[in-house]
């Protein structure tokens, strides 16, 4: 088990337990930030929303999420999450399952922050 935390431009994550086949983070979305718009060939993920409201992309279709709200991320599926509100921050458990969990199986289509590496 670990407890690796990490600062990011649009909020944090903490990893809360880790296996060679998965991988379950706590990631904190900041009011009015957006993780990439990204996809991943080694992992699907499984996010299940704890606290705040949120708007999902998933494969260019949007909707909206609130607590109790669970998501799947298929293998492959372009996805991003961004917290619409103006105080609280968005919350939610990430569930990843796969056989790779590194960073460099992220390709990010979309950035906010300068980090895009692909295109759609």
């Amino acid at each position: 088990m670990t407890s690796d935390h990490d600062e990011r431009p649009w909020g944090n994550y903490t990893v809360l337990d880790e296996a060679t086949d998965y991988k379950v983070k706590r990631i904190t979305v900041l009011a009015g930030k957006r993780l990439s718009y990204q996809r991943h060939a080694r992992r699907e993920e499984h996010w299940f929303i704890v606290h705040g409201a949120g708007r999902v992309t998933l494969e260019g279709e949007e909707s909206n999420v609130l607590a109790g709200t669970a998501v799947d991320v298929p293998v492959g599926a372009a996805h991003r999450i961004a917290n619409t509100g103006e105080i609280q921050p968005l919350i939610f458990i990430e569930v990843q399952r796969g056989d790779y969990f590194g960073e460099d199986d992220i390709v990010r289509l979309e950035d906010d922050y300068g980090r895009a590496s692909g295109t759609q």
